[in-house]
């Protein structure tokens, strides 16, 4: 087997770290958190210039026609680097709204596509403890909706968004028009800096096209889950380059501090963690792409993001001691943002519980029993 990343992957993996890097400069991150603007508009410029925000799109679309490990390897790159510009929201949305629409929904794909409009998206509500707040009920000529989504990423720039609904009781994605007079939205900011909005929805008629198929939550949650883990996996892996710098410069007791045994092993689990996750992503990805089935690989995969942001921020904030917080010094972000990608992924225990209904109802042991130079066996 050839593991090795095509040239074209390689480009865009190297134009994605060029772009970030360049750009998200320390001085540049600390000056952008006291501007209160909403997303890094000229790094979101640089991304439609170079198509970035397009590469899942599909070509009919105008977009890259691309797959999730060409975006896998930007996300790792925006992830690195703490890019505020929304990547994947927007172009997953687009994507799924080219593969699942109908009408005037499609076609909104290839405005995405051109950069003419922005998309949001949202599955949060799949995770959380009170279940999908936003409900849809058939009426004549569609549905009628109401409820409430809470903390929709860029719910307040975007002009739609894919949102979980129930639908007659069964959960769906609904395109949300953001401008309806039916929708209000209450604007704020998260503890990394995302901007997000509490979404109200009361008295709104849709036609029926804006309710997909149950088909494309079920296409599109493992590619949420891929894309998370994605930005985690650039997190964390900056996180623990940052602080095994730190720990070969800071001197205690006139060693470094890297010297020390308990310091080495916490760095050494940290590295196993981000490892594990490394190999699950690329697995699911892979999947992905190739089409195969991937719901327990998915579930496996958010739940190692979670745990991998968890232990690697806690030690690399332990290990920094007193520095790890002064909001002066940059890597409180990368725990901030650690945090943030676990909250969207619902958390450890969440996941851990829907990968365990999953072994329950599956009798297969692992991803290799479902291919097929297993199954002449």
């Amino acid at each position: 087997m050839d593991f090795q990343l095509s040239e074209d992957q390689r480009a865009f993996e190297q134009m994605a770290d060029s772009l970030f890097s360049d750009h998200c400069q320390d001085d540049y991150l600390r000056q952008w958190d006291a501007s209160g603007e909403p997303l890094m508009a000229p790094l979101w410029a640089l991304c439609k210039e170079t198509g970035l925000h397009a590469l899942a799109i599909p070509e009919q679309y105008d977009g890259s026609g691309l797959g999730m490990t060409e975006l896998m390897l930007v996300l790792q790159a925006q992830g690195r680097s703490l890019g505020q510009v929304p990547l994947w929201r927007h172009q997953l949305a687009a994507a799924t709204l080219a593969n699942f629409g109908q009408g005037d929904s499609a076609q909104l794909a290839a405005q995405a596509a051109s950069g003419e409009l922005l998309l949001s998206l949202s599955l949060e509500g799949l995770q959380a403890a009170h279940g999908i707040a936003l409900r849809a009920s058939a009426c004549a000529g569609g549905w009628q909706v109401a409820g409430r989504v809470a903390a929709l990423a860029l719910g307040g720039q975007a002009q739609a968004a894919l949102l979980p609904v129930l639908a007659d009781g069964q959960p769906r994605l609904l395109l949300l028009d953001l401008d309806d007079p039916a929708v209000r939205r209450v604007p704020g900011v998260l503890t990394h800096g995302e901007a997000i909005a509490d979404v109200q929805v009361e008295g709104l008629r849709v036609a029926c096209d804006r309710v997909l198929p149950a088909a494309a939550l079920t296409w599109l949650e493992p590619r949420v889950i891929a894309a998370l883990a994605a930005l985690q996996l650039g997190v964390s892996a900056e996180h623990i380059r940052r602080t095994v710098d730190y720990v070969g410069e800071r001197q205690q007791f006139e060693r470094r501090i890297g010297s020390f045994q308990a310091v080495q092993m916490s760095m050494a689990d940290a590295h196993i963690a981000l490892e594990a996750l490394r190999s699950a992503l690329w697995q699911l990805c892979y999947r992905l792409d190739a089409g195969l089935p991937a719901p327990s690989e998915a579930q496996a995969t958010a739940w190692l993001a979670c745990e991998a942001g968890h232990r690697i921020g806690h030690v690399a904030q332990h290990v920094h001691g007193g520095i790890g917080v002064d909001l002066t010094y940059p890597i409180h972000r990368f725990l901030y943002w650690s945090r943030a990608l676990g909250i969207a992924l619902g958390g450890s225990a969440a996941c851990l519980e829907r990968l365990g209904d999953w072994l329950s109802d599956n009798d297969k042991l692992g991803w290799k029993y479902d291919l097929e130079e297993h199954q002449a066996l």
